[in-house]
């Protein structure tokens, strides 16, 4: 399965030091390094993604 990869909007087009995230996927959340994108995926839940983010951005 191709999965299709984005960066955050917050990126703003820059280098390559990013996190992308595939959407899609009910339930799980696939994440890659940009600068390694051939590299290893990894699969985080809905639920523990969402605290990831809520911690980051407060």
């Amino acid at each position: 399965m191709k999965l299709s990869w984005r960066k955050s909007s917050y990126s703003d087009g820059g280098d390559n030091n990013c996190l992308e995230v595939a959407d899609g996927h009910p339930g799980v959340v696939p994440v890659r390094d940009s600068k390694q994108p051939d590299g290893p995926i990894l699969v985080f839940g809905e639920s523990p993604w969402a605290s990831f983010l809520t911690y980051v951005t407060e």
